[in-house]
């Protein structure tokens, strides 16, 4: 593999794991003669802005340790680039390591992949001038997100169960219109989701089989559910078996757009911000290290 290697962390991202992560990654490479470099961003702008000087400066690949979101962050930095992304999973999600086989509890078997140097190619979804690997979610699941960042307290997965309480209880049915590849579409929804992957939010296989490599996004859209129909059906977002449903609805799409009131869309567990919000793939644009 490269020599010139950037090694930047989430040193909070599973609760702590992140900075043990790495703190073994750095070890481990430099013990395999590996020249790193670590990085520590104050915040997301400043560490992708250390992470795009590196690359700037002769860096031929970027490992992120830490969850959907530092890889985010990794393929913003990388994309469009000759670089690779290396991803030490260190969060409580990581979906895109579950996506492609990476070992998501053992950082030296991460690394191990990192020096084998074996890459694959893969699609991302441009979104707001930032580029996204898993699932933009704007519907059920982002109101959700959106009510427990408003929460102070309690911490922990806590506050997300009280915020879904919260928006059960005043569930009803949004009206969208979705734009698909200039097609358009007005319906009413509980969950709208824009995939480039299969899963996102830790295994909530949104849309089972989808491939991160073949040039589109999978739409899913799910039409009107009481609040009993959705309490007894998400649970098979975690089997992949949702798409059964006979209210789910799946298309493939270059280009989607999504409009809908008073929704604030997130991807890659991450706020990107109201509808209505354009996602477009990218093709073949990251290199990413597998196994």
């Amino acid at each position: 593999m490269s020599t010139a290697v950037a090694l930047l962390a989430n040193p909070t991202a599973g609760r702590g794991r992140g900075a043990t992560y790495a703190g073994r990654a750095l070890r481990r490479l430099r013990g395999a003669g590996v020249e790193v470099t670590a990085l520590q961003g104050a915040d997301h702008a400043h560490a992708l802005d250390l992470a795009r000087a590196a690359l700037a400066g002769g860096t031929e690949t970027l490992v992120v340790v830490g969850g959907d979101g530092m890889v985010q962050l990794g393929a913003d930095a990388v994309a469009g680039t000759s670089a690779r992304l290396g991803v030490v999973p260190a969060g409580t999600g990581n979906d895109v390591a579950r996506t492609l086989g990476l070992p998501r509890r053992d950082p030296d078997a991460a690394v191990e992949v990192v020096l084998r140097g074996h890459h694959r190619e893969v699609d991302l979804m441009a979104v707001s001038g930032r580029r996204h690997v898993t699932v933009l979610s704007a519907g059920f699941d982002a109101l959700v997100n959106e009510r427990a960042n408003q929460l102070t307290r309690p911490r922990g997965q806590l506050r997300y169960t009280l915020a879904a309480l919260d928006r059960l209880r005043v569930l009803e049915p949004i009206g969208y219109t979705i734009e698909l590849d200039g097609e358009t579409i007005r319906t009413e929804a509980t969950l709208v989701a824009v995939a480039n992957m299969a899963s996102f939010g830790g295994g909530l296989r949104i849309a089972e089989g989808a491939r991160p490599d073949d040039g589109y996004l999978d739409v899913v859209v799910v039409a009107p559910l009481t609040r009993r129909e959705l309490a007894r059906s998400y649970p098979r977002l975690f089997t992949g078996s949702l798409e059964t449903h006979p209210r789910y609805e799946r298309r493939r799409a270059r280009r989607v757009t999504v409009a809908a009131p008073g929704v604030v869309a997130y991807a890659d567990g991450e706020r990107v911000g109201p509808l209505p919000l354009t996602a477009e793939v990218v093709p073949g644009a990251l290199r990413v290290l597998v196994p």
